[in-house]
């Protein structure tokens, strides 16, 4: 089990009239190089961002915006936005980078942005990870979204990719500002950090025996670290891992700030996570959710238990029943057939380390049909 857990776990300024009170990027930052794993696209304008949460942690986000409006933004206002996060332990250069440009490309305003401790934002120690934090990172993304003058403050979603698919219910479920959210190839970080993958050590022994081990591990010096795409690739590996290391340890998807492509994140960062449970509002999340997953995802159990959690009130591991969602006919599960949870990262490919043709299995439109209907 401990094997398994340890293989799984520039820019371009836009010319526009943007008068807001958040800290932008100094100078140099601005400056950087294009270092996404993905083209900027010729519809889309992007500039950096940065903005804080309410633990003082300054966040480094990637604005997209459409060209056809960022021409006239001085003159425009009341256009939806969308913050984009994920997956647990990557960075805004990759997947959630090409969410944000693809939603943009659809006419959203889109903010891709590290998590607290994660690539360019600050907070220390570096590379760890919080269940109160992460979800307040959302929450802070919405507050910046809504100070931008041209988006319309009651027209925010939300989008989290693989892990921060469940810390984006779990935003949802904590505040009403978002009116919407898609949860793609999402884990329940909480569930798997507790229950170990497929519910395999959800037993009190299994329980404390991880404790102790993590315990123990806050001791260590220097930190260990763990959740990095095992490299080299053992030929035993399962499929899932095989596909982590595609995405992650080649030109596809690989990125040197990216903790899941380099040597992950500290061992006891997911140590808060073992001991909580996220989802447990979830059903009452009364604004719209779409949980996207692929058919043949290793996690897709998480989302389709998420998905009838909200809707049933109840699900295989979770340990309550409650009450059925409020509103549950805005509720969606959609499940993309002959894909794989990596494909979701970025609609995959026909041969490893994207070099083959794309398979192109994200449907960018129902997603921005999706947003469109519920902001």
């Amino acid at each position: 089990m401990k094997k398994l857990v340890t293989l799984a776990l520039a820019a371009f300024m836009l010319a526009a009239c943007n008068k807001t009170n958040d800290k932008m990027v100094n100078e140099q930052m601005v400056n950087e190089p294009w270092d996404k794993v993905f083209q900027l696209s010729e519809q889309v304008s992007h500039k950096k961002v940065t903005f804080e949460n309410q633990y003082g942690i300054t966040l480094v986000g990637d604005l997209y915006t459409p060209k056809s409006v960022s021409e006239t933004v001085c003159q425009q206002s009341g256009l939806p936005a969308l913050a984009v996060s994920g997956p647990f332990g990557a960075t805004k250069e990759q997947s959630s980078g090409l969410y944000a440009m693809k939603m943009a490309e659809r006419g959203f305003i889109a903010l891709a942005f590290d998590p607290s401790f994660t690539g360019e934002s600050s907070g220390e120690p570096r590379r760890t990870a919080s269940p109160d934090i992460n979800t307040e990172d959302f929450m802070a993304a919405v507050d910046f979204l809504s100070k931008q003058p041209e988006v319309d403050a009651n027209r925010i979603g939300i989008i989290g990719i693989c892990g921060w698919g469940g810390i984006a219910l779990n935003a949802a479920a904590a505040d009403p500002r978002i009116k919407a959210t898609v949860a793609s190839t999402m884990y329940d970080m909480t569930r798997v950090s507790g229950n170990g993958y497929f519910d395999s050590a959800d037993t009190e022994e299994a329980r404390h025996e991880a404790r102790e081990a993590l315990a123990k591990q806050r001791l260590a010096d220097p930190p260990a670290m763990a959740g990095g795409v095992i490299d080299p690739l053992p030929d035993d590996a399962p499929q899932f891992v095989k596909d982590y290391y595609d995405y992650y340890k080649t030109e596809r998807g690989y990125h040197s700030r990216s903790g899941n492509s380099t040597d992950g994140w500290r061992v006891i960062g997911t140590q808060a996570y073992a001991n909580s449970r996220f989802l447990y509002y979830i059903n009452e999340i009364r604004s719209a959710v779409l949980v996207m997953h692929g058919e043949k995802a290793h996690s897709r159990y998480f989302g389709e238990a998420a998905y009838h959690y909200m809707v049933d009130g109840k699900a295989e591991g979770y340990k309550a029943v409650v009450a059925p969602n409020p509103v549950p006919e805005n509720k969606q599960l959609l499940i993309i057939p002959g894909a794989t949870h990596c494909d979701l990262y970025d609609g995959g490919f026909t041969e490893p380390a994207g070099h083959g043709e794309p398979k192109n299995l994200i449907p960018w439109d129902k997603l921005a049909d999706f947003f469109r209907k519920n902001l």
